[in-house]
């Protein structure tokens, strides 16, 4: 089955450079794809949380959004094997979907009840139907940064490559 990403397999990315570019698609995607639909649900009304935060987290005290970017880059690897092997008409809406349920699913079952809050945070409407627009849009953020790097990365190889 041809990848999504590198229809020539021609071993020019190693799996770890993929992860990397794909670590770095996920940080990116989460200050310039997550961050921003969050603002305008806020501007909108819809969610009281507001984007861009800048309050320090435990234990390192490091501002809010770059913890969740850094997370973004963890969740961006599980991702892009994914994305991987997906067939492309089904590329981005995988993409969407994997960003919409996975980090959502692990948040409200996982990290909030660790954190002493109810699971699903109490399973507010508004706030579930945030997280899956909000972190949905990482995913195609994300998707869009990775596949566009990649696709940079092959054709420089190429055009490099001897013989070429």
């Amino acid at each position: 089955m041809a990848s999504s990403v590198d229809p020539t397999h021609d071993g020019l990315a190693t799996w770890a450079g993929r992860l990397i570019i794909a670590f770095a698609a996920g940080f990116f995607a989460v200050l310039t794809f997550h961050q921003p639909v969050l603002a305008l649900l806020h501007h909108a009304g819809l969610t009281p949380i507001a984007a861009y935060p800048m309050g320090h987290t435990a234990p390192f005290g490091i501002p809010r959004v770059f913890s969740l970017a850094l997370w973004g880059g963890v969740w961006a690897l599980p991702l892009a094997l994914v994305l991987t092997w997906v067939p492309r008409p089904a590329f981005w809406p995988a993409a969407a979907l994997f960003g919409a349920l996975g980090p959502s699913l692990v948040n409200w079952l996982v990290v909030l009840p660790l954190k002493g809050a109810p699971m699903g945070g109490g399973w507010h409407p508004a706030g579930i139907v945030t997280a899956l627009v909000i972190n949905g849009a990482w995913g195609l953020g994300t998707a869009f940064i990775w596949r566009g790097t990649m696709a940079l990365a092959f054709r420089k190889a190429r055009m490099t490559a001897p013989g070429a």
